[in-house]
C-alpha cells in the first residue's frame, strides 16, 4: 500500500534528525483516550480503537534555520508518549501526552518555544547488531521517577504488501497539535517515508503511559523499528 505523502514545509523553524526509532504501539478503549483530550480535539480510531505510541528514539543535528548543529545540544535521546487525532475541520494529527528529552535546554524550549509538555530525564539509547536499549527516568518536573526501559532487536525491513494501513495509521503522521496560549494550533512536519523494519521486544519496564494519566497497556502491543528520517518542523498556524 502507498503511503500518504508528506507535505512540503517551506519554511521551516527547526530541522531534526529522527534516528533509531522503536514504535510501541497498544490498543485502547477511546473514550479512555478522549477523557485526556482538549474539547477541540477528537480521538481517531483504526479497527474500532484508539493507540497510544511509545516511540523511542536518538534526535540528532537539531537546529534552526541559520544556525549550525551544535554537538552536544543537537543530540540526545527523547522518549514520546502520544495518540492520533482530528480537528474540528477534519485534519488528523498527533497529540502528545508526553514528551521526555535527554537534554534540560531542549525540554525547556519545547515547553517555552514549542507549547509541548517536554520533561528534562536521565536517558540513553545504546546497542549494537540491531539491538537497541533505551533507558529513561524522570527529573522535572514531576512525577518523578516515571520511567521507561526498552529493548528492543531490529529485523528485516517490511515488504512492501506488510506496509499495511495499519502501519501507515501508525506512523504516516505530519501534523501535530497543541495549545498554544488556550487555543488549538497545528504545525507541519515534513519527512520522507518511513523506512520500517520488524521489530521484536526482549523488555519493556514503564511507567510513562500511566503517568500521562492512562490505564497501563494491556495485551501485546504493535512494534515497529526504523533507522530514522530527517524532518522539516513548520510554525504552528491556527
Amino acid at each position: 500500500m502507498r503511503a500518504p505523502q508528506s507535505p512540503r514545509v517551506a519554511l521551516p523553524v527547526m530541522y531534526q534528525r529522527w534516528s533509531r526509532m522503536t514504535f510501541v504501539h497498544w490498543r485502547y478503549r477511546p473514550e479512555q483516550v478522549q477523557a485526556l483530550l482538549p474539547a477541540q480535539l477528537r480521538v481517531e480510531t483504526f479497527d474500532g480503537a484508539a493507540w497510544v505510541g511509545l516511540t523511542c528514539f536518538l534526535m540528532r543535528d537539531v537546529r534552526v534555520p541559520g544556525v549550525p548543529a551544535l554537538p552536544w545540544l543537537s543530540t540526545f535521546p527523547e522518549t514520546n508518549v502520544r495518540t492520533y487525532v482530528r480537528d474540528g475541520r477534519g485534519r488528523t494529527g498527533i497529540w502528545f501526552f508526553s514528551l521526555d528529552a535527554g537534554r534540560l535546554p531542549a525540554a525547556l524550549g519545547g515547553r517555552g518555544g514549542y507549547w509541548l509538555p517536554y520533561f528534562w530525564s536521565d536517558m540513553s539509547v545504546d546497542g549494537e547488531n540491531g539491538h537497541t536499549r533505551y533507558r529513561c527516568r524522570r527529573r522535572l518536573p514531576g512525577p518523578v521517577g516515571a520511567r521507561c526501559d526498552v529493548d528492543v532487536e531490529a529485523g528485516v525491513p517490511l515488504a512492501e504488501r506488510e506496509r499495511d494501513e495499519l502501519a501507515h495509521f501508525l506512523t504516516a503522521r505530519f501534523r501535530l497539535f497543541s495549545l498554544v496560549a488556550g487555543r488549538l494550533a497545528a504545525a507541519q512536519v515534513e519527512h520522507p517515508p518511513w523506512p520500517l523494519h520488524h521489530a521484536r521486544l526482549i523488555g519493556l519496564d514503564q511507567s510513562l503511559v500511566q503517568a500521562a494519566g492512562l490505564p497501563a497497556p494491556d495485551g501485546q502491543p504493535v512494534l515497529h523499528a526504523s533507522p530514522g528520517v530527517r524532518t522539516r518542523v513548520g510554525m504552528w498556524r491556527w
